[in-house]
């Protein structure tokens, strides 16, 4: 966004910003904006949580109040979804490194098994009497 757009709009620079092409093209695809024609001939710009918050104190008609409300509660939302999976993540990691122990010793098991389902090596015993050995 340049510097004349935030001033004409009253809002810093870093509480709104201008969509690019792609950003626009998701919109239409999932029906948000039902056509590109609807953007006025340029992109349109979207509002940070600041942002939101700030035009929430500005707009004083009933339905601008309830819509900012309404965006607030999908910004904490957001949040909440990115603090879950962030956990989740942690929780995945942690995970894998128990599975990593887990298959090392499954591992030591199976080798443990085969060791034992192997046939004991045979000692060739010499035919015959030693001295100094007894009869039994």
């Amino acid at each position: 966004m340049n510097r004349s757009n935030a001033i004409e709009t009253g809002l810093p620079e870093d509480f709104m910003f201008q969509i690019n092409k792609t950003e626009a093209e998701q919109l239409v695809s999932q029906n948000v904006i039902p056509h590109k024609k609807y953007f006025g001939g340029s992109l349109p710009y979207a509002f940070t949580e600041q942002g939101v918050a700030m035009l929430s104190s500005i707009l004083s008609s009933e339905q601008a109040i309830k819509i900012n409300i309404a965006i607030m509660r999908a910004f904490v939302k957001l949040r909440e979804m990115i603090s879950t999976n962030k956990e989740l993540a942690h929780k995945l990691a942690q995970l894998e490194r128990k599975i990593e122990k887990h298959d090392d010793e499954i591992k030591a098991i199976f080798n443990a098994i085969r060791q034992l389902m192997s046939p004991p090596e045979k000692t060739k015993r010499k035919i015959g009497f030693k001295r100094g050995e007894e009869k039994g």
